[in-house]
């Protein structure tokens, strides 16, 4: 008997062990990150360790490259095209960062107030966002064209102009025209997303607040920004990101032209990989990207971090 009864004992042990373990919430939270995981690596880290492999070789399309350590990065150095592109990036990004933030919160505290047709006025705003990059960069191509531009045709109506305004042939007008429009594209992302987290404030502050006396401003001040400081460093940080990346409107609109005046970064790298062939520059462009996108990262970190304080929590 005691023979036959340590093997059930033990079966018995082993089948407690399989069920505990398959019912702990640490298992099963693993195995439902397993396919999140697998994504990842799939088109996240593949992609970023190959693009640092090959940002040190010399490959070609169509030809197996060599290992040239740092030499990508010692001609980027010595190369105008890629400094301007690097003060374009900067230019396009800081500059349609700060007015999408202005404009994005005026929008998000106007629709945040009791309006009529309030809710069709939010789908509205949402309209250029939700339109297709490609198509939304054809309607300005259009609008900034040399002959037809409807801006410059009311503006010579009305008296103000006597001539077409060269919008894309000009270096600076290029500049601004795309600034404009990624702003006309990027509000609507920045004003839904703050408009969400001032319905997150609760209403008593402000009531105590006008007991209090307050005036709208310093109701903006000391409840409305500092509540909403969070949202805005995770939304900033998200637009900061999106706006350095940008390829589909600056391709789609002037193609880095004229004279490489509106050449970002990552329109110059596809330049340089797909069009000229040389994949070895094209990404080392792309991964001298990569020290902007981490600090735009770590500003997110803190901005999560601050909404942990906020809410009572040390870390």
């Amino acid at each position: 008997m005691a023979v036959i009864a340590e093997p059930v004992t033990a079966q018995i042990k082993r089948s407690s062990l399989w069920t505990r373990t398959f019912e702990s919430r640490n298992f099963l939270g693993a195995m439902f990150m397993v396919p999140a995981i697998a994504i990842l690596i799939l088109f996240l880290a593949y992609p970023l360790a190959l693009g640092f492999w090959l940002g040190m070789t010399d490959t070609k399309i169509g030809g197996v490259g060599r290992f040239i350590g740092f030499q990508n990065f010692v001609s980027l150095s010595r190369d105008t095209v890629f400094w301007l592109s690097v003060f374009n990036t900067i230019f396009y990004t800081v500059f349609a960062s700060i007015v999408k933030f202005a404009i994005g919160l005026y929008l998000a505290l106007l629709l945040n107030e009791r309006l009529p047709f309030k809710s069709m006025i939010r789908a509205i705003v949402l309209l250029p966002f939700v339109v297709p990059t490609v198509l939304s960069a054809i309607a300005f191509w259009w609008i900034y064209d040399s002959q037809f531009s409807i801006i410059s045709w009311v503006l010579i109506k009305a008296g103000l102009l006597s001539h077409y305004i060269d919008f894309l042939g000009d270096p600076w007008n290029a500049r601004w025209s795309v600034v404009l429009a990624n702003i006309w594209r990027g509000v609507p992302f920045v004003a839904i997303t703050l408009l969400a987290g001032l319905q997150t404030i609760s209403p008593s502050l402000y009531e105590a607040a006008n007991l209090d006396g307050a005036t709208n401003m310093q109701r903006f001040r000391h409840i409305t920004l500092p509540m909403l400081s969070p949202i805005i460093a995770v939304v900033m940080t998200f637009s900061v990101l999106m706006t350095f990346t940008d390829f589909q409107l600056i391709y789609t609109i002037t193609r880095g032209g004229p004279i490489n005046a509106t050449h970002l970064m990552a329109t110059l790298s596809f330049q340089r990989a797909i069009t000229g062939g040389n994949l070895g520059e094209g990404a080392a462009i792309s991964n001298a990207m990569i020290p902007f996108l981490v600090a735009a990262i770590l500003l997110s970190f803190f901005g999560l971090q601050r909404s942990r304080w906020q809410q009572g929590g040390r870390d």
